[in-house]
């Protein structure tokens, strides 16, 4: 079970600034290489824009790597925002947390051995120390910049993500392994509950959007949700960023960020669709590829329900809508809380300039929910609904 941090924010306490909490993790990411290969050079490079964990280039000897760092496991916008109190509490909190047996990064680079046992391309680990896992970088287009090369692809490359990391998370030893080391921070349905816990506006005070957002929060609480008898292994985190064709379109994929633990089977589909919509309204496409893209990833969801029976699919539709919205919620909100001076991802801060267009997608979609209409109408609605925010 992972480590809980309770860390509220205090009356009058002033959350940490950008300034220390990066210079912070910085210092960390150096003396965490430093000590896993203390006779060699250590140069820190760039720093990835991200809103959840702190991510560095470094080089060792002349060794490319990425160095990873989550703060207590939370969102760098969740720190930052005082979710876990002040700098003083956040810096000794930390301190014990980088050494827990079970901190999420202990927990990933785990993972990352376990899909490589299994026969899932990742990226080699080379080390973990301090609070920060050490990857090898990984060259090649992603499925994001796939998709959006090839949009008639579209169905073909999700397929071939989908059935690649599904061979190797159904191999024989690879639950009982996941589930000493499920890492659920990254579960939709986790953090939408996380998020917005009945009566608080924590998350949306600061959005611009809270009133519409908060409309549509509580339009996804009240979805009836059928339970699910049995819930598979799901890789949990599945980015179009995180898959990449080292070789081009035809080649294996590599995963990276693995977020492994018990989930709906519909749960890495909907992240993935969540992603691939909010990177079209981003950085949008000439209509007829962006339509060539929904078409695709129509065509995929049809081939997963094919051989369902009608109740199965009704069923696994419906959750999978319900999950898409729900994850473009939760990141919509991360980015729009962002506060000023954290580098933002270019396709971040497209969202974030683009926000009302994606707010009033997720309220149009969410007005059918409710519906008694079969889901394959909330489907189209949804469809509809996305090619309207790329276009707008």
């Amino acid at each position: 079970m992972a480590l809980t941090v309770p860390a509220p924010r205090g009356p009058g306490l002033m959350p940490p600034t950008v300034e220390v909490v990066l210079a912070y993790a910085a210092d960390q990411t150096v003396k965490a290489a430093q000590s896993l290969w203390p006779h060699s050079t250590v140069q820190a490079g760039e720093v990835a824009p991200s809103v959840t964990s702190y991510v560095q280039r470094v080089q060792v000897d002349g060794r490319p790597l990425y160095g990873k760092l989550p703060i207590l496991g939370a969102s760098l916008v969740s720190v930052l925002r005082g979710v876990r109190g002040d700098w003083a509490t956040v810096k000794a909190a930390q301190a014990a947390y980088a050494q827990a047996p079970d901190s999420l990064v202990r927990r990933e680079g785990q993972q990352l051995m376990t899909l490589a046992a299994a026969g899932v391309r990742v990226p080699r680990v080379a080390g973990c120390a301090g609070g920060v896992l050490f990857t090898e970088p990984v060259p090649g287009p992603t499925l994001g910049e796939l998709i959006a090369r090839e949009p008639h692809r579209t169905a073909l490359l999700l397929g071939r993500v989908a059935d690649q990391i599904g061979r190797g998370l159904t191999r024989p030893g690879v639950a009982a392994r996941v589930d000493r080391v499920a890492i659920r921070e990254r579960s939709i349905t986790d953090t939408f509950q996380r998020k917005f816990a009945a009566g608080s506006s924590t998350y949306l005070r600061d959005t611009g959007h809270g009133e519409l957002l908060g409309v549509v929060i509580g339009r996804l609480r009240e979805v009836p949700v059928r339970p699910a008898p049995f819930q598979p292994v799901i890789y949990g985190d599945l980015k179009p960023e995180h898959a990449v064709f080292p070789s081009g379109p035809d080649g294996p994929v590599v995963f990276l960020d693995p977020g492994l633990q018990r989930g709906r089977p519909c749960a890495d589909v909907a992240k993935v669709v969540s992603r691939t919509v909010l990177g079209l309204v981003a950085e949008p496409l000439p209509p007829e590829d962006a339509r060539a893209v929904l078409s695709g990833i129509t065509a995929f969801t049809a081939r997963l329900t094919a051989e369902m029976e009608p109740d199965d699919q009704e069923a696994w539709l419906r959750q999978f809508l319900l999950l898409w919205l729900m994850d473009t919620v939760n990141i919509l909100t991360t980015y729009l809380s962002a506060p000023a001076g954290l580098p933002l991802s270019a396709q971040a801060a497209a969202v974030v300039e683009r926000a009302e267009v994606v707010c009033q997608m997720l309220e149009h979609a969410t007005v059918s929910m409710a519906s008694r209409a079969p889901a394959g109408s909330w489907w189209r609605v949804c469809l509809d609904d996305a090619v309207w925010a790329v276009v707008a």
